[in-house]
């Protein structure tokens, strides 16, 4: 095989790799997204009608939060699955839980139909919605990685970051036609329904793209997808998880407070109507993808670290901009996304490589769940619970403590580097 055939098939592999990657992340990150956005608009008048709007909201929030704290228990579970049925069929049995999950809220009867057995069912398929996100992890990020091209890495490790926002992207343009086109009695009967049917199909088609990579021979060291031992992993790996779970929280946590935030915010207490924030959420986001791109060049022009310490700062910034949620929306939406997409763009990728090669899998796959959960599963309930209990001036400060954590992981991270070379 002459050289330039080589270099076609190398190329063809990683392309072949980034594809799948965003599919996949992009579908896990539209389901989501589904369900945070109807978590915020519908859940509180469809599950939760007893109660006053502000504690309803508060109730899903909290009901949001399950899949979060179950994504960690999936995972160990998938570490057994995985040894006896293998990593492909792993992936497909964890979606298969997570579509027919989706698929069962989409058809669940309301509050007024059964009572308290609808927010318990709810709550139930939330936390299967968790375990197949948990179970799904399949190590491509990791993949992807190491056949990046050396001076590309930045660029590389903000590929699978781009699922966030296009997801959101998706989600929130497919509920801008939903609350526009339909009345508010149309929507909350039975429009809402059709967004998690969409997940589903879009769930299976993200489905064969994994599998086909799954099984593909990419030319990287099976090692960089085994599982490794629990208890060496704690012992030997405990100081890179919770450091690799600090990391992204400020990022994680700017996600969800300029994404769900600012709807049930304004739903509650504002005077703008509804489809009109979601364009302004499709603006920003649009221009969040952009910033996803852009941090990747600047990772490959500065370093990873550089772009944190910026991004992480500007979200100061952004917070005492939170006020403007009251007479000018567009001002905190649209800057909170540029902000997260330079924030996200490399958030997950700092503090990857600093595993040992034998438990990057299994290291990786539990910073990850445990960083959604400190950063990102009760953002909502928080931000709302703060903002409804003092004011918005509170979310504000819960922001700003994100960044502390962050600021504080990425500084451990520099002795812990500063002490490696030495």
């Amino acid at each position: 095989m002459s050289a330039t055939d080589q270099s076609h098939i190398e190329r063809a592999t990683i392309d072949e790799v980034v594809i799948t990657v965003i599919m996949a992340r992009v579908t896990d990150f539209f389901g989501f997204f589904v369900y945070a956005i109807a978590s915020a608009l519908v859940f509180p008048r469809v599950f939760f009608p007893t109660y006053d709007p502000a504690t309803g909201t508060l109730i899903s929030f909290a009901i949001f939060s399950l899949a979060f704290l179950a994504r960690p228990v999936a995972s160990l579970t998938g570490r057994w699955v995985q040894a006896k049925i293998g990593r492909a069929a792993k992936v497909t049995l964890a979606l298969m839980i997570l579509g027919c999950a989706t698929v069962a809220i989409g058809l669940l009867p309301g509050y007024e139909r059964i009572g308290w057995l609808a927010p318990v069912l709810l709550a139930v398929l939330r936390i299967l919605q968790g375990i197949g996100l948990g179970g799904a992890w399949d190590g491509l990020t990791l993949q992807l990685q190491h056949v990046a091209p050396p001076h590309r890495k930045g660029l590389y490790a903000m590929v699978p970051q781009l699922g966030g926002p296009i997801g959101f992207f998706v989600a929130a343009s497919l509920f801008f036609v939903l609350t526009d086109f339909l009345t508010d009695e149309e929507f909350i009967r039975w429009g809402w329904r059709f967004a998690f049917f969409a997940v589903m199909a879009v769930n299976v088609v993200s489905l064969f793209a994994r599998l086909r990579l799954l099984n593909a021979d990419l030319g990287v060291d099976p090692q960089v997808t085994r599982s490794a031992p629990l208890s060496p992993l704690l012992h030997t790996q405990w100081r890179q998880i919770l450091l690799s779970t600090m990391v992204p929280l400020a990022s994680y946590a700017l996600f969800h407070m300029v994404t769900v935030f600012p709807l049930a915010y304004e739903l509650l207490y504002g005077d703008q109507n509804i489809p009109r924030i979601l364009i302004i959420q499709l603006v920003g986001c649009a221009l969040a993808i952009l910033a996803v791109m852009g941090s990747g060049v600047l990772a490959d022009r500065m370093n990873k670290r550089m772009v944190l310490v910026i991004s992480t700062g500007l979200i100061v910034v952004l917070s005492f901009l939170i006020d403007t949620l009251n007479s000018a929306p567009a001002i905190f939406i649209i800057f909170g996304f540029v902000v997260l997409g330079l924030a996200y763009g490399q958030a997950s990728a700092i503090v990857g490589n600093r595993f040992d090669p034998e438990f990057r899998y299994s290291g990786t796959a539990m910073a990850t769940n445990l960083s959604w959960i400190t950063g990102a599963a009760f953002a909502p309930l928080v931000g709302l619970g703060l903002t409804v209990a003092f004011g918005l001036w509170a979310s504000a400060l819960y922001l700003i403590s994100g960044v502390v954590v962050t600021f504080f992981a990425l500084y451990q991270l520099n002795r812990l580097k500063a002490a490696q070379a030495d």
